[in-house]
């Protein structure tokens, strides 16, 4: 695990590979490098496909190693649905920081799991804590409504939009306008950027709120060009600090904390269910089927027998 905490990327790769295949290992290497963990702040990506998520993660990881950080790069993407794999692999698109020994870029599959990351994504991010990285970027796989688990995941939540993929009513119906704490309207090059931004702010407005709670501003940018990217930095700043001194941003640490220690515990249930109850549970499927027994009264059996 040393080579880990010092940042290795091979070492860092197979840990993640390991958190990814659940190795039988993983309690002891999470045990080990817990004390190295809690310092990385994590900054959550997500909005529809196609307004530039990727081009704006590799301008961000520009201007945060400009300041010297380390960055690590979490791309959750599609799963193939033969082998499991994540089709956009190696993420061609952020390869201009291919060489940079202190960017760490990695794609990860769902695996089917619908809430936009993947289910191993938060060891994943432990891992980048514990290897020294300052900033770590979670990108979603872009799908829309059951996006919101990135709200359990990341310390900042930005939500990108763009004009032309759909508007702020759609973000609306996704719910992202609860979880953003920074918008971005990406593409502001083009025409209705600022329709949209209009339109955002009016319905952000809406969102009710305590006075002292923080307003999420709007930011344009063009990410591939790099504009608007030193004010998103900035807004990341402000957020962070305003976090700091509410104390929100500990409160939100202890949440996902939680959310992680219960998704465990539930995993092993479900292992420990499936291990001990498949005899058992194929007759009384049966036994309800036929009528002879209701679905409630078999599953009081179930937990009964764990």
């Amino acid at each position: 695990m040393a080579a880990v905490r010092s940042g290795n990327p091979r070492a860092l790769g197979r840990l993640i590979s390991w958190i990814e295949n659940a190795s039988p290992a993983l309690p002891t290497i999470m045990k080990e490098l817990a004390p190295d963990t809690g310092r990385a702040h994590i900054v959550g990506l997500t909005g529809a496909p196609g307004v530039g998520k990727s081009t704006t993660a590799t301008s961000l990881v520009r201007a945060l190693r400009a300041r010297g950080e380390r960055v690590g790069v979490l791309a959750v993407d599609p799963s193939s649905p033969f082998s499991g794999g994540a089709l956009l692999g190696d993420r061609v698109r952020m390869q201009e920081h291919a060489l940079d020994r202190d960017v760490y870029i990695r794609s990860m599959a769902t695996r089917g799991h619908l809430g936009g990351l993947a289910v191993a994504t938060p060891q994943a991010l432990r891992a980048f804590d514990a290897a020294g990285f300052d900033t770590v970027i979670v990108e979603t796989v872009g799908v829309g409504q059951s996006e919101l688990e990135v709200a359990e995941t990341a310390d900042t939540i930005l939500v990108l939009l763009a004009p032309g993929m759909g508007d702020g009513i759609q973000a609306a119906k996704a719910g992202i306008l609860e979880i953003g704490d920074i918008f971005v309207v990406n593409k502001s090059d083009r025409e209705g950027a600022q329709a949209l931004v209009r339109e955002l702010r009016t319905m952000i407005a809406l969102v009710q709120r305590e006075p002292q709670d923080w307003k999420p501003p709007i930011v344009t940018t063009v990410a591939y060009e790099h504009r608007g990217i030193h004010d998103l930095l900035e807004a990341i700043d402000r957020f962070r600090a305003a976090q700091s001194e509410t104390g929100r941003g500990e409160e939100r640490r202890v949440v996902r904390a939680r959310h992680e220690v219960e998704a465990i515990a539930l995993a092993r249930l479900r292992a420990e269910f499936q291990l001990n109850s498949k005899t058992g549970l194929d007759d009384l499927a049966q036994a309800v089927s036929r009528g002879e027994l209701d679905p409630y009264a078999a599953a009081d059996k179930v937990v009964a027998g764990l």
